[in-house]
């Protein structure tokens, strides 16, 4: 995952620390510093401070219960990502070619964009826009059809 400015700022500060602990010398320290802001990934930012502790060390006289981390430094939780259905893409992509396929594509588009549009109730997923669209542009070239056979049938009889 790329690292933003605040990122860098807190392997920054990070490495400050460690500085002001004795645990680098200067030519490391600011070796690490240069690397820091240069960084892209928070992979990079990692390796520069893997070595050093992530917060304030505990002092002999008190030991807290919980280690002394600032919550900058804690690892954050980030919430699943949200996928798009698979069916409602192929509804979508059926339903886009019931026009060049004259209409052979129509029928998998309506049966593709049910089928979605259910699991995206089910499951929270993306992509019931698409489902939808395939779902109207099977609808329609079905209804074109039925209209274009209920002509020629009208034309057939007239004709007799």
């Amino acid at each position: 995952m790329r690292a933003s400015h605040a990122d860098r700022e807190r392997t920054v500060d990070v490495l400050k620390a460690g500085f002001a602990e004795g645990r680098m010398q200067q030519p490391e320290y600011e070796q690490r510093i240069a690397r820091a802001y240069k960084a892209q990934t928070h992979a990079e930012l990692q390796m520069l401070v893997a070595d050093l502790p992530q917060g304030p060390v505990p002092q002999a006289q008190f030991v807290p219960q919980r280690p002394m981390v600032p919550a900058t430094f804690m690892p954050m939780q980030m919430p699943p990502p949200v996928t798009t259905n698979g069916t409602a893409t192929g509804a979508l992509v059926c339903g886009l070619m019931t026009l060049p396929t004259w209409g052979l594509t129509a029928i998998p588009a309506v049966i593709l964009g049910h089928k979605a549009r259910n699991e995206i109730r089910r499951s929270g997923e993306r992509g019931d826009g698409q489902a939808l669209t395939g779902l109207i542009l099977g609808w329609l070239a079905i209804g074109g059809w039925a209209l274009f056979l209920l002509i020629v049938v009208l034309a057939a009889v007239a004709h007799l």
